[in-house]
């Protein structure tokens, strides 16, 4: 995939992936079962979780399907997914791909779902559309997981939030989010980094129009709302900083230790009991459908 001057290389989560099953904020509760809800789901069909990064989306729906394989350009991702997927007893029906969304192997077969949770972006997505047109059994989804970015419309499906009361009711202060990003541009610089290079204008967007383009039908949109009450210390700040492609470990160089020492000096500083407080977001899922083929006259 190539943005601007920017091109994709394997470095881009380079060390991240022992961060990132700590440190990223979890989907909605009710994300599998929505899903299951919408796509009529009976554990008989295939899935295909593409960027699927260490099994994160493909191990919570796992259990819906015969058979789930998941793909990720990087080695340190995969051995996550699947050393997580032998702990929770999913390995008999998980199977772990090294390789680009725009290199698949042949013979994976076809898929009953293909989902991408946050990863879409990262694609040469027209590319990747056609494939995946091409993987799914005809009347099969193309599913994008992401949180949710704006408020849900009145119009929208949507599954009761748990009760809020207002940031004020939560025991422990806020994460120091702007603090923290201020932090990582002083040792990054000020452009978002990404693997060698730097996406000043960040990923690009648009994935309705290249969906149909590619000939999906939809999207149908779901939100799984969130607002439940999380409680994170001071190790899944770090683990949560590490876990972006935009401050990955490798970026740091040798002044590593020096950053993550003045990190956590922060954290320390903004809450000393070592616990802040946080609502969980909502989820957001987008489906578009591959139409079955007209009958034959």
């Amino acid at each position: 995939m190539t943005i601007g001057d920017w091109q994709w290389d394997e470095t881009l989560f380079a060390g991240a992936a022992p961060y990132y099953r700590r440190g990223r904020l979890p989907y909605a509760p009710g994300l599998a079962e929505a899903l299951r809800d919408a796509l009529a789901l009976d554990g008989r069909g295939r899935l295909l979780d593409v960027g699927c990064g260490p099994g994160t989306l493909a191990l919570d729906l796992a259990p819906l399907f015969a058979d789930v394989v998941g793909v990720d350009p990087d080695p340190g991702m995969l051995a996550e997914a699947e050393r997580v997927a032998a702990e929770t007893g999913l390995n008999d029906r998980t199977r772990w791909i090294l390789a680009r969304a725009e290199e698949l192997p042949s013979g994976l077969g076809a898929f009953t779902v293909v989902t991408f949770g946050q990863s879409f972006h990262w694609m040469d997505q027209e590319r990747v559309a056609a494939a995946m047109l091409r993987l799914l059994r005809p009347g099969g989804a193309f599913v994008h997981v992401a949180d949710v970015k704006t408020q849900p419309k009145t119009d929208l499906k949507t599954k009761p939030a748990a009760a809020t009361s207002g940031a004020d009711a939560l025991p422990f202060p806020p994460v120091p989010y702007a603090a923290v990003d201020a932090l990582v541009r002083r040792y990054l610089g000020p452009v978002r980094r990404a693997g060698r290079g730097t996406l000043p204008h960040g990923t690009p967007g648009g994935e309705a129009e290249v969906l149909g383009r590619a000939c999906f039908a939809g999207p149908q949109r779901l939100v799984v709302a969130g607002g439940q009450a999380l409680e994170r210390d001071h190790d899944d700040v770090v683990a949560q900083v590490f876990s972006l492609s935009s401050s990955a470990p490798h970026l740091f160089g040798a002044r590593r230790a020096a950053f993550e020492a003045e990190l956590r000096a922060l954290l320390a500083q903004a809450s000393p009991a070592g616990r802040f407080s946080e609502r969980r977001p909502g989820t957001e899922v987008r489906i578009w459908r591959k139409e079955p083929a007209p009958p034959q006259s």
